[in-house]
């Protein structure tokens, strides 16, 4: 642990300003010029994030995983702001899935 204590409301905060950039100018914010772009964008962001995030863990250091995890998730709680996914959904999801063996609640899904 770090001398810094935060906990996961800093990512309610975060959303919160995410969802406050939808119609702003894309020359004055990242994440509005992200949200102007569409989902395609952002989905490609994402996934250059958790590559990135990846490579960081195969190769590098500590403080490069947490720096490209926070830009992971900064760039997955985009994606669930122009998808109108509220945070509180998806935990939701992971509580339900609390005490569920992964195999087992794998294998719950319907096939696709």
């Amino acid at each position: 642990m770090t001398g810094n204590i935060a906990d996961s409301g800093v990512l309610e905060g975060l959303f919160e300003v995410i969802k406050s950039r939808h119609g702003h100018s894309p020359e004055s914010s990242y994440t509005a010029r992200l949200l102007a772009r569409g989902r395609g964008e952002i989905a490609r962001k994402l996934g250059e994030e958790a590559t990135e995030t990846i490579v960081a863990a195969l190769s590098e250091g500590d403080n490069e995983v947490i720096a490209e995890s926070a830009d992971l998730l900064y760039h997955l709680l985009v994606l669930w702001s122009e998808m109108d996914i509220d945070p509180a959904d998806v935990w939701a999801e992971l509580q339900r899935r609390e005490g569920i063996s992964g195999i087992d609640e794998k294998n719950s899904r319907p096939k696709k």
